[in-house]
């Protein structure tokens, strides 16, 4: 048995949310350096390498690439071979979060949803637990806008729409969205579960990085086509037109019951700052 003060999930929650509060992933970076080298549209293509040049900007002065700092998502897979010590999981995670947007200078945006008051500290964080096999704890940091968040949409489709009625579904999502969600976007799809566990899929496939595919060839599928038609509408980088309006679809799936389809469509703009680590 293993034993972990949640101390130390905390230290490193801080520390990840100070780093991807300012800086876009690896492979997002990447992502929207194939798109400048693919982009044939003037505009787009000066808007995409305005984008890059903000992520340098920020990432060399330690400022908030994004003034939307979001609210903090955060994903655990805990091993049950492991003893918990020390401060309540929640509380000690809201602890580090409060503390990395405020040594951060990031914006507080955490409000409650009738009165609207700000609880001024950018907490409570939504924190979604796993309880898996093993001794190690998986972390994942997702600080979410809701420029994006906004734009997503949950359909509880009907079996006989398959496979077309799913990518569909996706497609028609970004459509709606145009410009609003700061595209080059990055789509995170939950196929089947129940209505809520199908949200929890769309939002833990955002956490993928841009480019993976899925283990299921059929899925990996809708993930091709999907991006293929996104980037046919020419809604292109910023609404400027051009040929990418997304950088990458990803779907996670879920057996579902015999009567539905839920499809579940969460909506990233170009600003993918998802961290990961381990304990």
């Amino acid at each position: 048995m293993r034993v972990i003060d949640t101390k130390e999930i905390a230290d490193k929650v801080y520390e990840m949310a100070l780093e991807a509060c300012v800086s876009l992933t690896p492979d997002c970076k990447a992502a929207l350096n194939k798109a400048v080298e693919n982009e044939r549209d003037g505009a787009a293509k000066f808007a995409l390498e305005t984008l890059i040049e903000n992520c340098r900007t920020a990432e060399n002065d330690k400022l908030p690439v994004c003034q939307d700092t979001g609210m903090a998502v955060v994903l655990l897979e805990i091993g049950q071979d492991i003893q918990l010590t020390g401060a309540p999981l929640d509380d000690a995670i809201n602890g580090a979060v409060r503390a990395a947007y405020s040594d951060g200078y990031f914006r507080k945006s955490v409000c409650d949803p009738i009165t609207r008051k700000n609880t001024g500290d950018n907490t409570p964080a939504v924190i979604h637990t796993h309880i898996c096999g093993g001794e190690q704890i998986s972390l994942t940091f997702l600080p979410k806008g809701f420029g994006s968040e906004n734009m997503s949409a949950m359909y509880m489709l009907k079996p006989a729409q398959g496979v077309d009625g799913i990518i569909d579904a996706i497609v028609q999502t970004v459509a709606n969205a145009g410009s609003r969600p700061c595209p080059p976007v990055y789509v995170g799809v939950g196929i089947g579960g129940t209505f809520d566990t199908c949200a929890f899929l769309a939002k833990k496939a955002l956490a993928r990085e841009v480019g993976s595919h899925s283990d299921r060839e059929d899925i990996a599928e809708i993930e091709r086509i999907a991006l293929e038609r996104i980037n046919a509408l020419d809604i292109g980088c910023q609404g400027f037109h051009g040929n990418t309006t997304a950088i990458g679809v990803s779907c996670e799936w879920a057996y579902t019951h015999i009567a539905g389809l839920p499809v579940a469509v969460n909506i990233q703009c170009h600003c993918v700052r998802c961290r990961r680590a381990v304990i």
